[in-house]
């Protein structure tokens, strides 16, 4: 089910609900730039569980209305807009990539409604002086990053110059700009339905330019809002060994950070492998946490 949501400061939401048709609710946040569609990987694995999954378009993306300037904290807001939408007190939160840190969030500033969190190589804050944001990642992601790191400008010429590849092109094309940061194990589950579901997605995600994409990678080069040692909850730091994307010193760091963390840092993975694959051992220990 897909539906446009209003919240009370006047923007809209572009909301998916899939998975159970009833019970608890675990917030997804996807990464950057994959919007809000909820690939069947996800679905199944939930249904399997009994869970409800609701994932929404961060500001900017697909019909979500753009909120510039935005932190990573400021996804609180919009998700317990959502949650309160679906008759949820309390819920769990996945973030995958970018969304990782948006799932912390629910984790560190609203604990008293997020019960436990799971990222999915998730990103870890750039600038801190303990992480070594930019090693080990793909030739792709230093230089967005880079431009980023440039401002607002910098950053909206580059990926105006990549939409295209996305919007237009197909699976092969965009395994193939996307070379520099997929690992084997990547390049494997994306030659399947499940790269035609994230091309499907990043295409819906970009539907309207690419202000979500940008807001978000701003966002990561600014304080997140809250630092990972707020998140009392606990945390479930999902990670591939062989990811060129998140490189796993970011799980190590991440996982060291947080009061209540456990590190799964798998061997034969990359980073979208776990989106792919590995669902279901995701979402289990996060409908325990809310049963």
């Amino acid at each position: 089910m897909r539906l446009l949501l209003a919240l009370a400061d006047g923007r809209e939401l572009d909301v998916e609900v899939a998975g159970a048709a009833t019970g608890p609710v675990v917030l997804v946040q996807q990464g950057t730039p994959e919007g809000h569609a909820v690939p069947g990987s996800y679905a199944r694995a939930a249904e399997r569980l009994g869970v409800r999954l609701a994932s929404w378009a961060r500001p900017g993306y697909a019909r979500s209305t753009r909120r510039p300037g935005r932190t990573v904290a400021d996804v609180v807001t919009d998700a317990l807009a959502v949650a309160d939408l679906l008759g949820a007190r309390r819920f769990a939160a996945v973030g995958a990539s970018g969304g990782g840190p948006h799932a912390l969030a629910l984790g560190a500033l609203v604990p008293e409604r997020c019960a436990a969190v799971a990222t999915l190589a998730g990103v870890g804050p750039l600038g801190d002086p303990g992480l070594d944001f930019l090693a080990g990642m793909g030739e792709g992601n230093v230089v967005e990053f880079a431009a980023a790191q440039q401002g607002e400008q910098a950053l909206r010429v580059l990926l105006q110059q990549w939409r295209p590849e996305i919007v237009d092109g197909g699976v092969q094309a965009m395994v193939e700009g996307m070379a520099s940061v997929l690992s084997p194990p990547d390049v494997a589950v994306l030659d399947d339905e499940f790269g035609a579901e994230v091309l499907a997605g990043m295409r819906t995600a970009l539907s309207a330019g690419v202000d979500g994409w940008l807001d978000d990678d701003l966002a990561f080069t600014r304080s997140w809002g809250f630092a990972p040692a707020d998140v009392a909850v606990p945390v479930h730091v999902w990670q591939g060994a062989q990811d060129l994307m998140v490189p796993p010193a970011h799980a190590r760091w991440l996982a060291g950070q947080l009061p209540a963390g456990s590190l799964h840092l798998l061997p034969e993975d990359g980073h979208l492998t776990l989106q792919s694959t590995r669902l279901e051992d995701v979402l289990a220990p996060l409908a325990q946490a809310l049963a």
